[in-house]
């Protein structure tokens, strides 16, 4: 794999997860709104439930994106500090997601 694809599969991944966290940002509004105004139990849980779905999901994008930036790059940088992530730290951000 080329950088020029790699670079262009990683800002296609950055973009389909700034999507989703702004489906989750309007999901969590509804949230608010919905007890704002003073919503059933059952409107507002169920909200909640696909907001964390949706933040889950767009921790899992992330993760997925670095481990397959390392994969492809093993000499590469990761992450935007300039720091490498190895296997074992995309492990333990993986984990921490459940």
């Amino acid at each position: 794999m080329t950088a020029n694809v790699a670079t262009e599969s990683t800002a296609d991944a950055q973009r389909r997860i700034a999507n989703r966290l702004k489906r989750a940002r309007g999901q969590l509004n509804a949230v608010i709104d919905a007890v704002e105004s003073g919503a059933d139990c059952r409107t507002v849980v169920n909200q909640l439930a696909a907001v964390s779905s949706a933040l889950d999901r767009a921790g899992f994008a992330v993760i997925s994106t670095a481990m397959r930036d390392c994969a492809a790059d093993p000499d590469g940088k990761v992450d935007g500090s300039g720091e490498r992530l190895d296997f074992d730290e995309l492990e333990k951000l993986f984990l921490s997601l459940s």
